[in-house]
């Protein structure tokens, strides 16, 4: 009875995580096409990166996250990134998106049992600040010269070259979209765990 169980919660996971991946992967590769003014696309892509690694665990969030970066060589803008340096923008794209999901599930861990919205709106902050952290990151190890001769010819600072030609209104939007949905997600964990705890019972 235990062993029917069990496979069942695990064929309920694994059918949780392929739709997160392929709700990841279709937010990821759309985004790339809908724009905000001229520098920045709008992406919704880590807030079912966030609500994935909630419900499923961090190895999901990194994995959800993982996808999310993937997608990214599918879209146009990757051509622009793959010339400048291949090694850089892979190493770059690949492990922000992992490392994104992972710390967002691994806050919502850490502080569930103290407070499950608490937990899911720091989780929301986590991953877009992480992400955004480290492209930045990657911009100065592998596309310094790149960033250093585009600051020189617009006459701008490197920071302020990097905030506005670069991340443009990217963050912004992602870190406020990810704390305007927390709420929601929050009904939808507590649903999850009210099914579970109904189950409990039976």
């Amino acid at each position: 009875m235990k062993s029917a169980r069990k496979n069942q919660e695990m064929i309920k996971k694994l059918t949780l995580v392929a739709m997160f991946t392929a709700i990841v992967a279709i937010l990821a590769y759309m985004g790339g096409f809908i724009k905000i003014g001229a520098l920045a696309s709008i992406s919704l892509t880590l807030i079912p990166v966030v609500l994935g690694g909630a419900i499923c665990g961090p190895l999901v969030g990194a994995w959800l996250g993982l996808v999310s970066g993937a997608v990214f060589f599918a879209t146009a803008d990757a051509a622009y990134w793959l010339g400048l340096s291949a090694g850089g923008t892979i190493v770059t794209v690949l492990l922000k998106g992992l490392l994104a999901g992972l710390s967002a599930a691994l806050a919502y861990k850490l502080l569930v049992k103290v407070n499950r919205y608490l937990a899911i709106l720091v989780s929301a902050v986590v991953a877009p600040v992480v992400n955004t952290s480290l492209f930045i990151l990657g911009c100065f190890v592998f596309f310094f010269d790149n960033i250093v001769a585009g600051a020189a010819a617009s006459g701008q600072s490197l920071f302020v070259f990097i905030v506005v030609g670069y991340i443009g209104l990217n963050f912004v939007f992602e870190l406020l979209a990810n704390i305007l949905v927390s709420p929601a997600l929050l009904r939808v964990l507590n649903v999850k765990n009210g099914a579970i705890k109904a189950k409990s019972k039976e």
